[in-house]
């Protein structure tokens, strides 16, 4: 397991590597674009909650879930982001994204076992308001496809971040971190709701 998770991140991290590495030297507006898009999700607690709550609740299901829910999140915000790029309307985006960060946190609090699919389909019900908040906000002079290249990156990063917090809390022994995966999912979730009703 430890050689897989090892060789998993290693591919993702060499993967993510390849869009970083093709903006370092193009122009002032990609540049830019790609630095905005991968700032986004790194500067919010909804979203920074949510991704890694995606990562956790991933590596709890393990198999192929490991991959599965968190590149269908990837991919349904960059649909997302598409959208809030050409203005079409998504209701309830600020709701949404706060009831993300409530179920996935419950989700991993409760330790929820669920099928694959239904677990690519709750990340991807979720990733639609992320990737439209990206979307609508990005900048009018960066380039549009290296923002977006940006916030995916930097979403796919919070996943492996996740992963590697369910592995290390995994390695502190089978009681003692389920009770902390439990008590981070229920923070999250406690935030998420602090969130949705206006308090933080």
């Amino acid at each position: 397991m430890t050689l897989k998770m090892m060789k998993f991140g290693a591919s993702v991290l060499a993967a993510l590597a390849v869009p970083t590495l093709a903006f370092a030297h193009t122009g002032v507006g990609e540049t830019t674009g790609f630095i905005h898009g991968f700032g986004h999700p790194v500067s919010g607690l909804d979203h920074i909650l949510a991704m890694v709550m995606v990562g956790v609740f991933a590596f709890q299901l393990g198999g192929r879930a490991l991959w599965l829910v968190p590149s269908t999140f990837v991919f349904v915000m960059a649909i997302g982001g598409a959208l809030g790029v050409m203005g079409v309307a998504v209701p309830f985006g600020e709701t949404g994204i706060a009831l993300s960060v409530i179920v996935l946190g419950a989700i991993v609090a409760l330790g929820t076992k669920a099928p694959v699919t239904v677990a690519m389909g709750i990340a991807g019900l979720f990733a639609i308001f992320h990737g439209h908040a990206h979307g609508a906000e990005v900048p009018e002079d960066a380039g549009r496809v290296a923002y977006a290249a940006g916030f995916m990156v930097a979403t796919a990063l919070l996943h492996v971040v996740g992963i590697a917090i369910g592995f290390l809390i995994g390695k502190a022994g089978e009681s003692g971190g389920r009770i902390v995966t439990h008590s981070a999912g229920g923070i999250a979730a406690t935030v998420g709701v602090g969130l949705l009703t206006g308090l933080l």
